[in-house]
């Protein structure tokens, strides 16, 4: 059986993240900052720090790791049988069927502890 240890990160991992966490929080008060320009530009000016901070991150370890975790999960999506339209309706429906039955089936309920309470007290 192979098992495998996680490694501690180590110093420069943890540079770089907080690198790219000091950038982003950089971007974001750059954003607020120069609120008199154009929201156009300041949103795109985010989205470029965002990709430099990502980017950064990206280079350490964890951030290898998170990336090789996200390309596993679209090759799991990719593997995953669908529902036909015709299946998602036929489920659709009978999930409503079955929320209106039990919706009158509590109404029901709810009107007979009513009126058995009001018999009782009166």
């Amino acid at each position: 059986m192979v098992t495998k240890t996680e490694q501690p990160s180590s110093a420069i991992d943890t540079f770089k993240l907080m690198t790219a966490l000091l950038v982003l929080i950089a971007g974001v008060v750059g954003f607020y900052y120069f609120e008199e320009e154009s929201q156009l530009l300041r949103v795109l000016g985010m989205l470029a720090v965002a990709v430099v901070a990502f980017l950064i991150a990206a280079t350490s370890e964890p951030g290898r790791r998170g990336l090789g975790f996200v390309k596993d999960a679209r090759v799991e999506v990719r593997k995953v049988v669908w529902p036909t339209r015709q299946e998602t309706l036929q489920t659709t429906i009978a999930v409503l069927f079955m929320v209106i039955l039990v919706a009158i089936m509590l109404w029901l309920f709810d009107m007979f502890l009513g009126w058995s309470i009001s018999k009782i007290l009166a």
